[in-house]
């Protein structure tokens, strides 16, 4: 069976896409290959994210930031842009995609303090949770 590939972007790739990577993985089981990727990659995870996915009983800690480089040479059944509708024209633009998906989801990257980020990253979480399980509905 093939499995399709499912690419998550934005920019960054160290908390949105990387908890979205998560929740295919743990979610999908063995029916998806799931990617993130960013164009503007961080050093590290977004320790938040870490946080909030072990608050659910999910381990992204082994996760690393990508580049988005050398996704462009595959095929992707799916790429996911998690960028803002405000700042999307910053979010990297893949050709190699069957379907595109778009998912705003607020960048808690953008918060002003720390109590703030933490609440924006636990929205984004639950808000990707929500969104990859009807994913995974759609298509199964």
């Amino acid at each position: 069976m093939i499995k399709p590939k499912v690419l998550f972007i934005c920019s960054g790739n160290s908390c949105r896409t990387q908890m979205a990577e998560g929740f295919l993985r743990q979610l999908g089981g063995e029916r998806f290959q799931p990617f993130s990727a960013g164009a503007d990659v961080t050093a590290e995870l977004d320790p938040d994210a870490v946080s909030a996915m072990r608050e659910i009983g999910i381990d992204i800690s082994h996760q690393q930031p990508k580049k988005l480089d050398p996704f462009m040479r595959e095929r992707m059944s799916y790429v996911v842009t998690l960028c803002e509708r405000e700042i999307e024209r910053t979010c990297p633009i893949f050709p190699g995609a069957i379907w595109r998906l778009k998912w705003p989801i607020e960048d808690p990257a953008l918060a002003k303090d720390p109590e703030t980020h933490w609440r924006k990253v636990c929205q984004a979480r639950d808000e990707l949770q929500q969104r990859i399980t009807e994913f995974i509905q759609a298509n199964s």
